[in-house]
């Protein structure tokens, strides 16, 4: 055993990198976090969470334990033998891959690589980033990958407020550039993880990821064009869904929804189709889907539209109330979420939008979005006073029963008020 495991150096801290940080350090291993975000790193070591969905309690163990700190300081990478990458791949605004984070972390971790270090990026991408990218700039030390230190890939696949798989319950898939490194990879999440598999290649456990998350994409893309469909039929595409599901074998349900979110599905596909021209390939059946996709919050704002037309009102002047901002319910996550395009798009249009989301009392400037909004109370004279709420996200905290008693036109993008008695007289579903 190379002891790979001992001691492992955790970049980026957020849905991804934290959890392994609980998860390595409860069972052990030396963990050192780093973040360029001080605000996190002070939170940590004062044994604090950030993220909803992970408890303090476990934050404060491993940190009372001596097993976990935080830093900025990278040169502290010195002291770990294992050091696993864990920051954003965006899209640009031209939706293509932005790889400036993972750039930037290799410029970080260079000036301090030692031989012998192994390094694992989990940073969903392209097939070819590990080998093709992040290794040359590895190089710029003066060491050689496979032969002075180490170079795997092993894709995330943490599912953020899902209570029926923990962390380590999740099947870890692998890889290496070479024999040794794959070997290394292996050790380090076995420790962590009840299964490992591994596979021959980086490019192969990068494209499995891409594969694992286009799935939902296509899958979710369909039944969304169905719900436009079923619209136009006058026929519920929920009740279409559940009969189809009484099928035991052949069909897995997926659902209609406003848009993806998240950090995954919504940017997948596009990173696959962006690298496919590299091949003079085109991926017209994965691209269908993401547009697809993409229009869903144009859809719900026509929906809008449509309601209050027929209360010969017009979307310009009026205020709408949109319930749920987290990409889905009962996380504070808002990634890619479609609730801020669907904001977005009913302020263009002339509307005085408010929100409410028990996850975030504020919202703050983003990447593509500048909203100055505090949280709305959901009481009945609130609901009452707003021309149309849409429910973007339907969180199980709110009380659909009381929402739809005292909202005067409702838009239910999730399906959310199906158990509300009486709610066709004032529910339509987009």
């Amino acid at each position: 055993m190379s002891n790979y495991a001992s001691s492992i150096g955790i970049i980026g801290l957020g849905y991804v990198g934290l959890p392994l940080v609980i998860g390595f350090a409860t069972r052990g291993s030396e963990v050192r976090g780093f973040d360029i975000d001080s605000h996190k790193i002070e939170m940590l070591n004062l044994g604090k969470s950030y993220i909803k969905h992970i408890p303090e309690d476990a934050i404060q163990a491993i940190t009372r334990s001596g097993k976990f700190t935080a830093t900025s300081n990278f040169a502290e990478l010195k002291k770990v033998k294992t050091i696993i990458i864990c920051v954003p791949t965006p899209l640009t605004e031209k939706m293509e891959p932005d790889l400036t984070y993972i750039i930037q972390t290799g410029e970080s971790i260079f000036p301090h690589l030692q031989r012998g270090h192994l390094v694992v990026l989990e940073s969903t991408t392209y097939p070819g980033t590990t080998e093709e990218l992040l290794v040359p700039i590895l190089e710029r030390s003066g060491l050689t990958a496979g032969k002075d230190f180490y170079v795997g890939f092993s894709p995330e696949r943490e599912d953020p407020g899902n209570k029926q798989f923990k962390t380590h319950q999740i099947p870890k898939v692998v890889s290496g550039i070479d024999e040794n490194s794959r070997a290394f990879v292996k050790e380090v999440y076995e420790k962590l993880f009840e299964k490992v598999v591994v596979v021959s290649s980086p490019r192969v456990a990068e494209m499995s990821k891409l594969l694992e998350n286009i799935y939902r994409c296509v899958n979710i893309a369909l039944v969304n064009e169905l719900k436009l469909l079923c619209h136009r039929m006058d026929i519920d595409l929920w009740e279409v869904i559940n009969a189809a599901s009484t099928k035991p074998f052949g069909f897995t349900p997926f659902y209609p929804g406003p848009g993806l979110g998240g950090h995954c599905i919504p940017i997948d596909p596009f990173y696959l189709s962006w690298k496919a021209k590299e091949y003079d390939f085109p991926t017209r059946f994965i691209e269908l889907a993401g547009e697809i996709n993409t229009a869903m919050p144009f859809h719900v704002v026509e929906s809008v539209a449509e309601v209050l037309n027929r209360n010969r009102q017009s979307v310009n002047g009026s205020r709408i109330l949109v319930l749920g901002v987290s990409y889905k319910r009962d996380i504070d996550d808002l990634r890619e979420s479609p609730s801020l395009k669907i904001m977005q798009l009913l302020q263009a249009r002339g509307a005085r939008v408010d929100y409410n989301d028990p996850y975030f009392p504020t919202l703050h400037k983003m990447r593509r979005y500048d909203f100055k909004l505090e949280s709305v109370d959901l009481t009945h004279e609130n609901l009452a006073s707003y021309d149309c709420v849409v429910i973007a996200t339907d969180h199980s905290s709110y009380d659909y029963q009381a929402i739809v008693a005292s909202a005067r036109r409702i838009v239910d993008t999730r399906n959310a008020t199906a158990k509300v008695q009486g709610r066709e007289s004032k529910v339509v579903l987009a």
